[in-house]
């Protein structure tokens, strides 16, 4: 496969995984999920979440994906996109996880963004989890975040609606 074809296929994977984490997240973790999913919206002190074991089913999607493009796995039969598919997944796993557990919630490292793109992303994630349990919300994305204060009317629109719960920050 030329490494023109392999860079597109690794871009565009990492592009459609927005995707997939947007439907992940409002379909999946806010619905049939939502028992791995709870803690991660509800304070606490712990180093691990339930939360976490998602991660695992995203890589173990990536692994799957580099086993399908391996001769050494498959044979012959091996299908060469998949190694670029699953690098696509693996690389958007980790910007998703540097950004999201390391950056909005501060599990790597302490640092508050105060203007741009990141402060955008804090802010947008910070209004996801304005939400009290798993009906309603906003920005199930990550890496494309909307502009905060659409969110917020979005929010008060859900709470008139009776759609959603919010907490007291977002109330005013």
């Amino acid at each position: 496969m030329p490494a023109f074809a392999a860079l597109a296929i690794v871009l565009a994977t990492v592009a459609a995984m927005e995707f997939v984490a947007w439907a992940s997240h409002r379909y999946i973790m806010h619905g049939f999920g939502w028992a791995w999913h709870r803690d991660h919206h509800e304070p606490h002190r712990k180093l691990l979440e339930r939360n976490d074991l998602y991660a695992l089913v995203g890589a173990a999607i990536s692994i799957a994906m580099f086993a399908l493009g391996s001769p050494l796995v498959m044979g012959e039969g091996a299908w060469r996109p998949g190694t670029w598919i699953g690098l696509g997944v693996l690389i958007y796993g980790v910007i998703y996880t540097l950004i999201h557990d390391g950056l909005v919630h501060q599990r790597y490292f302490r640092w508050v963004p105060r203007r741009g793109y990141a402060r955008r992303l804090v802010q947008a994630h910070r209004l996801h989890h304005a939400t009290i349990g798993k009906e309603g919300g906003v920005s199930f994305g990550f890496v494309i975040a909307r502009d905060p204060a659409a969110l917020k009317r979005e929010l008060r629109e859900q709470r008139k609606a009776g759609i959603a719960v919010l907490r007291e920050a977002i109330e005013d």
